[in-house]
């Protein structure tokens, strides 16, 4: 319900009730524009573009710990992340600002001024951008100002891929972990879903590995999770990594570890780089490489043999096929020649064809 009426002083006084009732009053000089504000007031409310004027002058920082406490989804690693950044780069500058005080100018300005590489500011950005759109769910504001804000463009960086002689050089190097150079090249895991492996999670029949968990270490504490995109997912390895991993799970209980360290823990990525990854890299001669660049040579590898996009989707965990194409476009270019190839060759069979037909006694030209 909705009214206006003149006060004794001369001013309109303009009200109405939201969704839940309660109620907003606003004093004008002129009846005009108590209409005009009503009449934005209804429309927004039936559009759904409608936000609690009273809960816009709340502040940044209320509803970034809001934000932060909301996604119960995210990965350790992706928590600790976002909140490094709401505390080193958000709140400084807009923890004591009001959510409607906070405009599209202000923000593009601050983007400006941020010096940190492309793909951090654009990391900062989103995360701002994230608490602002949780503010426009909640109906604290009714647009989010950071969605047109304009962010760095992040140059491609070309990904390594191994061929097969290089992964094969590198597990000679890495000696006693040769298997697991040979399961992060062949079979795309994560490191930290490798590391999470126990011996229930191994199918030997079917040599399958079952991804129910990734490990990762933050802030110096092993943090245990489902895997990323939360894809639990079978993956199937080679033959030649029977043996192998044949000889780490058999005689053992489920729970053991596949992969532990010396001491029956989970491997920590950096340990496991300075104690062998990195000297196995170094003496194959292929600096610089990271662990996970393994897994972008599993999909070149997979691609190389004849892997569909949705298979190669389902073996890294990808939550949809586009996702694989976004991330490894490059690997099906030569698909696109071959495609060519192919074309050529059927065009001119059927040319020929054509021709033959055309040219027999039996079939004049009409």
């Amino acid at each position: 319900m909705a009214s206006i009426q003149k006060r004794p002083d001369g001013a309109w006084r303009a009200r109405y009730r939201d969704r839940s009732g309660k109620e907003h009053a606003r004093h004008f000089r002129r009846k005009v524009d108590a209409q005009r504000w009503l009449d934005e007031s209804a429309s927004e409310l039936v559009t759904g573009l409608w936000a609690d004027p009273q809960l816009a002058r709340g502040k940044l920082e209320t509803q970034a710990a809001a934000w932060l406490a909301s996604h119960p989804e995210w990965a350790p690693s992706t928590r600790a992340r976002n909140r490094s950044i709401v505390g080193l780069h958000i709140l400084p500058r807009w923890g004591g600002v009001r959510l409607g005080q906070i405009t599209t100018e202000d923000v593009q300005k601050w983007v400006g001024e941020l010096t940190a590489s492309a793909g951090s500011i654009r990391k900062i950005t989103g995360v701002l951008s994230g608490i602002m759109e949780q503010a426009v769910a909640t109906k604290y504001l009714a647009v989010n100002p950071v969605a047109a804000v304009a962010r760095p463009k992040q140059p491609m960086k070309r990904r390594r891929y191994l061929n097969a002689i290089e992964v094969e050089r590198l597990a000679n190097c890495a000696g006693v972990h040769s298997d697991m150079i040979l399961t992060l090249a062949y079979c795309g895991l994560r490191f930290g879903e490798m590391a999470a492996l126990h011996v229930s999670s191994v199918d030997t029949q079917r040599r399958r590995f079952m991804i129910e968990q990734s490990v990762t270490e933050v802030n110096g504490v092993l943090e245990w999770s489902a895997p990323k995109d939360h894809q639990r997912r079978s993956v199937p390895y080679p033959d030649f990594l029977a043996d192998p991993i044949a000889a780490r799970v058999n005689g053992h209980h489920g729970d053991r570890l596949v992969f532990p360290t010396p001491g029956g823990h989970a491997m920590r990525i950096g340990n496991a780089r300075r104690d062998w990854f990195d000297p196995a890299v170094q003496a194959a001669n292929l600096s610089p490489l990271t662990p996970h660049e393994l897994r972008h040579t599993a999909a070149s590898l997979a691609v190389a043999a004849g892997a569909s996009v949705l298979a190669l989707q389902r073996m890294l965990g990808h939550d949809k096929p586009s996702t694989t194409l976004d991330v490894y476009a490059d690997l099906f270019d030569e698909d696109l020649d071959r495609l060519a190839e192919r074309l050529a060759t059927a065009r001119s069979e059927a040319l020929a064809d054509f021709l033959r037909t055309n040219d027999s006694p039996n079939n004049p030209p009409t």
